[in-house]
């Protein structure tokens, strides 16, 4: 971001957007990695508070699973908790764009519709950076994510 814009701390606030508390680890890694200009997060659940939100594989129509409406919503927590990641390792104003999101997708069988809920990630990233938000991603179906989770997100993104 050049210094006739705005920072971005100032684009999530005019937004209404408040970036949560890094979220613990929930194993032996960090939430996020710098190696010279890249910060690499750790994939995010759709956490708040330290509860996990949303339980349970995504489908459509059936009873008792995530629909892709409420899985789209939680990987835009993920993608928040994964920004908050990047704002305590180097502080999300030296951000300079996001390369890529990975998203996986706890997917009952038959369910094809993960690019639709990683867009929940992606259009929060967009709105937030603009063009430095435009990313390369992955969007992946998988039988299990960790604590029962419809959703996970981790970032690459390049920082001054």
């Amino acid at each position: 971001m050049s210094d006739a814009q705005q920072s971005w701390t100032q684009r999530l606030a005019d937004l209404g957007i408040e970036l949560p508390k890094v979220v613990a680890p929930l194993g032996v890694y960090y939430p996020a990695v710098r190696s010279g200009n890249m910060v690499y997060t750790s994939g995010q659940l759709p956490m708040v508070d330290g509860e996990l939100t949303f339980h349970g594989k995504v489908s459509e129509g059936a009873e008792g699973v995530i629909k892709p409406e409420q899985a789209h919503e939680a990987a835009r927590l993920c993608a928040l908790n994964a920004l908050a990641a990047v704002n305590g390792l180097v502080g999300i104003d030296s951000l300079v764009r996001v390369v890529k999101l990975v998203g996986f997708v706890a997917s009952a069988p038959g369910f094809t519709g993960q690019p639709a809920v990683i867009n929940g990630a992606s259009d929060l990233v967009g709105e937030i950076f603009g063009e430095a938000g435009h990313h390369a991603r992955s969007a992946v179906g998988v039988a299990e994510l960790p604590l029962g989770s419809p959703v996970e997100v981790e970032m690459i993104v390049e920082v001054g």
